[in-house]
C-alpha cells in the first residue's frame, strides 16, 4: 500500500497526535472521508498515499453534501478539540505551528473572542504587525462577540478548522480531508476558510452543501468574521503582507448587524 510520511524532528509536543485524533474525528462522521491514519509518533504521521485528480462538478457537489454532513455530527462544545486528544491543539504550517486554545463555551462569539482573536492580539509579535488601528477595531469586533451579536443559536459544528482549498485532495473517490486543525465551531467558518484563497467549483460545493443544511441568510456578508482569525494568523506568521487584508476584513466584520434574533439567552 502506498504511503506518505508526514514528518519533522523536534516537532511540539503531541503535534501529529492531535493531527491524528482530528483526522479519526472527521471520518467517525461520515461525511467527507479524511485520510487514513496508519501510524503516529512525536515526530510523525504516516497515512495512505493519496492520488490526486481534477474534481468535477458532480464530485464537488458531492463533497458540500459531505461537509454539511461532517458539520452535522456536532461536537460537545465551541472550541472542543477531538475526542482522544487532551489540551489545546495546533494551527498553520507544521515548521511554525501556533497553539490552538482548547475551549468549552456554550456560545459561539465568547469562543471567538476568547480562544482566538484575544490570544493573537496578545502575542509578541503582532505588535509588530497589527497596525494601531487595526488593532483596535478588531478589539471592537472582540467586544461585540462578547457582547452575543453575532450568535445565532447554531449548535458546535464539526469542523475540518483550517479548510483552505489545499487540504481538500480530490481523488478517484471523492473528495478526502487532510491537514485539519479540528474542533467545535460555527459552520460558516468551514465555508468561510473555503472562500479564502479560492476553491474550485465552490458554487457546486455550496449546492451540495444546501441540499443537506441551508445555509442562514446572510452568510456571505459574515464571511469577514470568520476569516478574521486565518488573516490574523497569516499576519502573524508571514508578516505585514497580510495586514491590509486583515484590516478589511476586520473593518467589514465591525459593520454587520447583530444576528441575535431568535437566539436561546438560556443556554
Amino acid at each position: 500500500m502506498p504511503t506518505f510520511r508526514k514528518q519533522r524532528t523536534g516537532a511540539p509536543p503531541g503535534f501529529f497526535a492531535c493531527e491524528a485524533a482530528g483526522l479519526r474525528w472527521l471520518t467517525e462522521a461520515q461525511g467527507v472521508p479524511a485520510v487514513t491514519v496508519l501510524e503516529v509518533d512525536e515526530d510523525h504521521l504516516l497515512l495512505d498515499r493519496l492520488v490526486e485528480v481534477a474534481p468535477t462538478p458532480p464530485s464537488a457537489v458531492a463533497f458540500g453534501r459531505g461537509l454539511a454532513t461532517t458539520h452535522d455530527a456536532g461536537a460537545p462544545a465551541f472550541g472542543a478539540l477531538p475526542a482522544g486528544w487532551d489540551g489545546d491543539g495546533y494551527f498553520g504550517p507544521m515548521d511554525d505551528p501556533l497553539p490552538m486554545p482548547a475551549a468549552a463555551e456554550s456560545d459561539w462569539g465568547r469562543f471567538l473572542a476568547r480562544a482566538r482573536l484575544e490570544p493573537l492580539l496578545d502575542h509578541p509579535r503582532a505588535r509588530d504587525v497589527f497596525a494601531p488601528r487595526t488593532e483596535d477595531v478588531i478589539r471592537d469586533v472582540v467586544d461585540r462577540l462578547l457582547d452575543g451579536d453575532f450568535d445565532d443559536g447554531d449548535p458546535p459544528a464539526r469542523l475540518h478548522g483550517d479548510l483552505w482549498s489545499g487540504n481538500v485532495m480530490w481523488t478517484s473517490d471523492g473528495a478526502t480531508l487532510i491537514d485539519p486543525a479540528a474542533h467545535g465551531g460555527h459552520r460558516e467558518t468551514d465555508l468561510a476558510f473555503l472562500a479564502l484563497f479560492g476553491c474550485p467549483l465552490f458554487d457546486d460545493v455550496l449546492e451540495g452543501y444546501r441540499q443537506v443544511h441551508p445555509l442562514r441568510a446572510g452568510w456571505r456578508a459574515r464571511i469577514p468574521l470568520h476569516q478574521l482569525y486565518p488573516l490574523m494568523v497569516h499576519t502573524v506568521l508571514f508578516g505585514a503582507g497580510y495586514a491590509d487584508r486583515t484590516d478589511r476584513a476586520a473593518q467589514a466584520a465591525l459593520a454587520l448587524p447583530g444576528v441575535t434574533a431568535g437566539r436561546d439567552r438560556s443556554r
